[in-house]
């Protein structure tokens, strides 16, 4: 019978596992690079200034997004009266033509 057990010359060292990299590990981490820097980018987030002052970049950048989801609602919200100054007349006209054909 053969055992399943790796020996111990086989067995990698903590240094050998830490040292072991694959292409597509850093593939992948260079990606998530890439896709913060995007986010980060969108914010208006200086890389300097992430080293300067880390806490004070953070609460700029949650500003900032709040201020641009504060102005995407407003957009909204005004294209939505504008629409509906439109929309809600005729559907209350064919609300109750159909109300009225009904028996």
């Amino acid at each position: 019978m053969s055992e399943q057990t790796p020996k111990t010359s086989e067995r990698q060292s903590l240094v050998q596992r830490v040292l072991s990299v694959r292409f597509a590990d850093l593939m992948v981490v260079f990606l998530l690079c890439v896709l913060v820097g995007l986010v980060l980018a969108v914010f208006r987030v200086d890389p300097a200034d992430l080293w300067v002052d880390f806490f004070q970049t953070v609460g700029e950048a949650w500003a900032s997004f709040f201020d641009s989801i504060g102005a995407s609602l407003r957009w909204a919200l005004r294209y939505f009266f504008l629409g509906a100054v439109i929309v809600l007349p005729i559907w209350l006209a064919v609300h109750l033509m159909r109300a009225f054909t009904r028996r």
